[in-house]
């Protein structure tokens, strides 16, 4: 017998329960949207540096492009001549301005032979000598040792061209990189809680913010260690936080030894008298390159020419790639005795890092691998600040009247449901960041001083409306 179904009893609907939002703590929301107005506000200064530094990582192939035939010799001979012929050769293509240095010709590179003059200010002029046939093969105006097209891709890094103000740009670029990366790293921590699924982005995720987001997040954790160390490194060389960072190289003192070349000449002795002021022989670049390479230095080297005869010459190591041979010795080429030495190994721990930290941003310390790491740091912090803007756009609401450009930011006055114990340890620090780094200091006080006068005025606001897709951060 069929059975009839009661149809007076109505039928109960499935239905998927709604899974509520997760409010962040206090720390977590100040963070997000500290993270948030950083990312829309510093990001086009970053994809400036990004481009520029790009840029610059070309250098070493821009150079062998446009001065090969200045910095290599046509054909690499077995034996070099004397540099005092070298020398001679340089100064009669260049009679004006003062010898400063001579780099000699190591295996297919040209001599270096660096020429100081008052009109070039910082600048010096440069003949490039064949080593094995003493022929001048060219000359430039260079930037302690670098080519006009690498002086000009420096300049713009570092300042666009614009000078003082220039560098403002690319100081505020680094203060505020390594707290994109270790603030995105914890909202990423708190969103995946897995040290291994922080790499990877949500690929089952659908097209939308969500898959944006992985693909972002993913990216800058494995970004993050270069881009941390390209902040610091660039940092120290700024105007303000690389005022602070030679503070605390003085206050360790932790700075590049000095070389004492003036140990030959003291107290008279038998460089004393006239001697001390008589011009300088250029001939004696030739005794000062034996002395050096008798004493290791071994490798691209740079004799450095004293201002007066009598004084001795310095031989430093230039070798910038790892292992770096950056030993420096004084030399008297009258006795042929070296009168100071310092290596390398003995600098203070924190000079040494700071070196290689440089060469390293620069590009040179580990060569053409150097080179590939920058360009991808570049190129991959390019992509996530797209994918952040991307984010913002996609986060915009789109089912309520009156579309928006864009997504709205995270709920503001977060910072102010901090415990009273963080409010009070934070502020000491907002203002001893502010004091090393200005440039992230006073952006971050003035805006939770904002911050806090909007909530004040407006009320803290709420994010919490219909979007299309789900908003960042749920």
């Amino acid at each position: 017998m069929a059975v009839t179904p009661d149809l007076t009893e109505p039928a109960t609907p499935t239905s998927t329960p709604v899974r509520p939002i997760r409010r962040p703590s206090a720390f977590a929301a100040l963070l997000l949207r500290l993270h948030f107005y950083a990312g829309v506000l510093v990001a086009p200064f970053l994809v400036v540096a990004a481009l520029t530094g790009l840029l610059y990582t070309l250098t070493p192939q821009l150079d062998s492009v446009l001065y090969g035939d200045k910095l290599v010799v046509a054909e690499a001979g077995d034996t070099a001549r004397p540099l005092a012929e070298q020398i001679a050769a340089a100064r009669a293509a260049h009679p004006g301005g003062t010898l400063a240095a001579v780099q000699p010709g190591t295996g297919d590179g040209t001599t270096r032979v660096v020429f100081s003059q008052p009109d070039l200010g910082e600048n010096q002029h440069t003949v490039y000598v064949d080593p094995y046939t003493g022929a001048v093969r060219g000359q430039l105006t260079t930037w302690w040792g670098s080519t006009p097209v690498t002086t000009w891709l420096d300049d713009l890094h570092r300042n666009l061209h614009l000078g003082v103000v220039g560098r403002h740009y690319s100081e505020l670029a680094a203060s505020w990189l390594w707290v994109l990366a270790l603030g995105g790293i914890v909202l990423w921590w708190r969103r995946r809680r897995s040290v291994r699924r922080m790499f990877a982005p949500e690929l089952a995720a659908k097209k939308g913010v969500r898959r944006t987001r992985g693909w972002h997040a993913a990216t800058g954790v494995w970004l993050s260690v270069g881009l941390l160390i390209l902040s610091a490194t660039g940092l120290t060389w700024s105007r303000y936080a690389g005022a602070s960072f030679t503070a605390v190289l003085d206050g360790f003192d932790a700075h590049t030894p000095d070389l004492d070349t003036g140990g030959a000449a003291a107290a008279g002795g038998h460089h004393g008298g006239a001697a001390a002021t008589a011009p300088v022989d250029p001939a004696q670049a030739d005794t000062v390159l034996k002395v050096a390479r008798d004493n290791g230095l071994t490798g691209p080297i740079e004799l450095s020419v004293p201002e007066t005869g009598g004084r001795p010459w310095t031989a430093a190591g230039i070798d910038n790639t790892w292992p770096v041979s950056l030993d420096r010795i004084a030399v008297d080429p009258a006795t042929s005795t070296v009168v100071a030495r310092s290596d390398f190994a003995d600098w203070p721990l924190l000079a040494q890092l700071s070196k290689l930290g440089v060469q390293a941003h620069m590009g040179v310390l580990f060569g053409a691998v150097n080179q590939i790491l920058l360009a991808a740091l570049a190129v991959g912090l390019l992509c996530v600040i797209v994918w952040g803007y991307r984010m913002w756009w996609q986060r915009r609401p789109t089912r309520v009247a009156g579309r928006a450009l864009v997504g709205a930011p995270p709920a503001r006055g977060a910072w102010l449901g901090l415990p009273a114990w963080a409010v009070a340890a934070g502020v000491p620090v907002v203002f001893a960041i502010g004091w090393a780094m200005p440039l992230f200091g006073v952006p971050l006080a003035a805006f939770l001083v904002i911050d806090a006068v909007v909530v004040g005025v407006r009320g803290r606001g709420d994010t919490d409306v219909p979007v299309s897709p789900a908003p960042a951060g749920r």
